[in-house]
């Protein structure tokens, strides 16, 4: 990288190389195939909604923080993406523990 082009990335609050991106889909990519492994593998069906629960919060958490740019954000915009999110989740893991899914 130039340093042009270093001063320009650290002047738009230094967002991500190519390498970081390539980083991320390789990571998005081992997550979905665990995501696709967990779902065929029959010891895996008494967790199966919680493990691909986390594991899609994960990829959504690494889309939202990269690719949509929230890191690199003002913090507000973090907060009233993450508020709503946060009562979503609350709700399905109420409704989920309603219907049985999850039981103590």
């Amino acid at each position: 990288m130039t340093e042009h082009t270093q001063a320009q990335a650290h002047a738009h609050g230094g967002h991500p190389t190519a390498g970081v991106y390539v980083a991320v889909a390789a990571v998005l990519t081992v997550l979905t195939v665990t995501e696709v492994g967990v779902f065929y593998i029959p010891a895996f069906h008494p967790i199966l909604a919680p493990a691909l629960i986390l594991l899609s919060a994960s990829k959504f958490a690494l889309v939202v923080l990269f690719y949509m740019h929230l890191k690199m954000d003002n913090r507000l915009f973090s907060a009233l993406f993450s508020l709503p999110l946060l009562i979503a989740f609350s709700v399905l893991v109420a409704l989920m523990f309603l219907f049985g899914v999850f039981t103590l």
